[in-house]
């Protein structure tokens, strides 16, 4: 029978030991993390390592591009690494280690940027192992997926901040240095020694970080209205911590923390029963609970929605509440019968005398209790991928109870124009919305937004995909013309997060882009990159525009030309090479 993680995780927690602190550079009170065993590669089989060299060789390569762990390195060795960077910005580099005899104890230090200018914080500069999961294909996107009916991959994403890995012979193992530059900073060139020990034999690299006169706002302040589905209920299971409780929100602290620092706006609540019928490997728990006494009347408990919306808001998210949904996948619903304390299903089509009686003394008790708590201005009811016909007759339930309350929808049906009065859109990355049609929306105060999912092959975040996706859809956001970008899920986990990213339905990576314990990914690290450049080109656009003079509008001219090339889903062979030029004229432009 399979484990649940949960467990899994506790045998392992119980069986790891506490790590030297001076193993690898970085925080001052780094913990002690466990390990947990890669799964076996499937091209080890066909690797060929005869042309590698007797010693462990370090290099510093490109973000774009992962590599693969059995696989000998076809790169020019690289000692020397230099990046540009804004005050405020979160830039990071990749460096490759490969050997092809065993290594038991492979340490990556860095040291403390430094300039004539003075010195960043110690806290800088971090380095994390990238972590080998398995991963399968595109091939039919949304579909019924078995293991061995795909192609499986076993692919470099999950950043894992051990101090100290084993390498095991003929094997490569990258690490990612992310470096974060204060906002104070003193423009200048910055160097750090970067020093990689296989069994205490040490070899030294150098990186270079070029701290512009810009400043980047603080991610709570950025206009880019980012949206990933947070999804609670995963980090119970794998934590293995009682729904709603203490432990609970403790163990959500640490996985919700990047999220807010990467800008996110939105909070994702449900109002009901699991509004997408259980599509995930977790069902979405109740966070209001509908009971329905003996003589017919309705009361809500509003607890776990209220201490869910609080958390959140504590870590800076707190510009919209989308709670989904009044359509729920299965249009089925479910209350708590308040004589047999039992939950009693009910079936509730919109447009029937069901729904109604259901939704009216709802949706009135709601706009009340958002009243009092003071988020009944940035409350919206959700409504994902729902017919014209079921939205119609929902719609007009919503503003005839409930006017004050906002509508958000996710809109897989090219259907937004027919709820111009619906305040945050979202449409598939194939129906692009004119700019006209952004911008007057945008006049009203409204978001308009775009998304991908399982049917989208480019530009995705799949555990396949290529890095170097994440940074496009930033830049796709900002040559469309669109306030920012929604992604299911941020932590939707499947069964063994930590090791296998594939899924019963959708292509590899598709449900979550963070994993189990905090820990990051080359997916969502450069994710936040893309959307750091499209912040950018935002404030550069809006100060060129109002400068008025030759220069500033050559500048913006040259800004307008060098977007115009993303605007669309099906770029031309060596896109990533033409995505770098046009980062490195960003920077160039902003000087």
């Amino acid at each position: 029978m399979k484990k649940s993680i949960s467990k899994v995780l506790s045998l392992v927690l119980a069986l790891a030991f506490v790590f030297s602190l001076a193993a690898c550079g970085g925080a001052n009170d780094r913990p002690s993390f466990p390990d947990f065993q890669e799964m076996a590669d499937p091209a080890a089989a066909f690797a060929d390592w005869s042309a590698a060299g007797d010693t462990p060789c370090a290099s510093f390569v490109t973000t774009d591009r992962r590599f693969g762990k059995s696989q000998l390195p076809d790169v020019e060795p690289r000692t020397a690494c230099r990046l540009t960077a804004w005050r405020g910005e979160r830039v990071s580099a990749q460096l490759l280690v490969w050997s092809a005899q065993p290594v038991e104890r492979l340490v990556c230090t860095a040291g403390v940027l430094t300039s004539d200018e003075g010195r960043l914080p110690e806290s800088a500069v971090r380095t994390r192992f990238v972590r080998y999961v398995m991963s399968d294909e595109f091939a039919c996107g949304c579909c019924k997926r078995k293991p061995q009916d795909f192609a499986a991959v076993l692919t470099a994403d999950m950043l894992d901040e051990r101090p100290s890995m084993a390498l095991e012979a003929c094997t490569v193992r990258p690490v990612w240095i992310t470096v974060d530059v204060p906002q104070d900073a003193a423009p200048g060139l910055y160097r750090t020694p970067v020093t990689v020990a296989c069994d205490g034999d040490e070899q030294r690299l150098e990186l270079a970080v070029e701290v512009t006169g810009r400043t980047l706002p603080a991610p709570s302040e950025w206009r880019y209205h980012l949206d990933l589905w947070q999804h609670p209920a995963a980090v119970a299971r794998v934590e293995g911590t009682e729904m709603w409780s203490d432990a609970h929100f403790e163990a959500l602290r640490p996985v919700m923390k990047p999220l807010a620092d990467a800008g996110q706006k939105v909070v994702t609540a449900t109002l009901n029963k699991d509004p997408w019928n259980n599509q995930c490997y977790d069902a979405y728990a109740d966070m209001i609970v509908w009971t329905k006494g003996a003589d017919g009347a309705w009361t809500y408990d509003y607890a776990a929605f209220d201490r869910w919306v609080e958390f959140m808001e504590g870590l800076g998210v707190d510009k919209q509440i989308n709670c989904y949904s009044m359509l729920p996948w299965n249009n089925e619903l479910h209350y708590r019968d308040g004589s047999t304390g039992r939950f009693v299903d009910v079936t509730a089509d919109p447009g029937t005398p069901a729904f109604e009686e259901l939704w009216v003394p709802f949706l009135t008790d709601f706009t009340g209790h958002l009243r009092e708590k003071g988020w009944l201005g940035r409350t919206n009811i959700a409504m994902d991928e729902r017919s014209p016909e079921e939205m119609t007759d929902a719609l007009d339930l919503l503003r005839k109870t409930a006017p004050e309350l906002g509508i958000a929808m996710a809109d897989n049906k090219n259907s937004y124009l027919s709820y111009p009065f619906v305040n945050s859109v979202c449409v598939k990355v194939c129906d692009r919305v004119p700019p006209q049609h952004i911008a007057g929306r945008r006049a009203q105060g409204f978001v308009t937004t775009y998304y991908v999912c399982c049917s989208d092959r480019f530009p995705n975040m799949f555990t396949f995909s290529d890095p170097a996706e994440a940074v496009y859809a930033g830049w796709y956001t900002a040559a469309c013309g669109y306030d920012g970008f929604l992604r299911w899920a941020y932590n939707s986990w499947v069964g063994e997060p930590l090791t296998d990213s594939r899924f019963r339905t959708f292509p590899a990576g598709d449900t979550y882009i963070i994993y189990p314990g905090a820990r990051s990914s080359v997916r969502f690290e450069r994710l936040v990159e893309g959307i750091q450049d499209a912040e950018k080109i935002s404030i550069l656009k809006k100060e060129f525009a109002a400068k008025g003079t030759p220069e500033a509008a050559s500048r913006l001219e040259q800004l307008e030309t060098l977007l115009s090339g993303f605007a669309t889903i099906t770029p031309e062979k060596g896109w990533p090479d033409r995505l770098s030029r046009a980062k490195r004229k960003l920077n160039e432009l902003s000087r």
